[in-house]
């Protein structure tokens, strides 16, 4: 038996997993202060469409971080909450939010100062492109 924590079946991946899809996260962060209509989240988190809003919460009610609630209101009416497993998560997230916060701008310079360094160049003489 081994104990290497990465393989494709181990738990911490499971964990790795979940918070590596963005939405995953955005949206447990969005239902932090209580539960909210698929309107209200798309409204607080902005940038993600139905589609894809629908598609996260399914995956995190799958997972079971979410549960989905119906209202018997004319028409009927849908709510997602975290489950006591999904507030599990709000550490772990605020974590990993405080370290983007602290070091975000060291990581965009990388990724500028790479991106400059990969960028083809110029022949001597030769006119720019574009």
């Amino acid at each position: 038996m081994t104990t290497d924590a990465f393989l494709a079946d181990c738990r911490a991946r499971l964990a790795f997993d979940l918070l590596s899809n963005t939405w995953n996260a955005v949206v447990l962060w969005a239902l932090r202060d209580g539960p909210r209509r698929p309107v209200e989240l798309r409204q607080r988190i902005g940038g993600i469409s139905s589609k894809v809003l629908t598609e996260t919460l399914r995956r995190l009610q799958f997972n079971g971080l979410v549960e989905r609630r119906t209202h018997a209101d004319t028409p009927s009416r849908a709510e997602y909450r975290l489950t006591a497993l999904g507030r599990t998560l709000l550490g772990p997230i605020d974590t990993v939010g405080a370290w983007a916060f602290e070091y975000g701008d060291e990581v965009m310079a990388a990724q500028e100062a790479a991106s400059e360094r990969d960028a083809p160049q110029a022949e001597p003489g030769s006119l720019p492109l574009g």
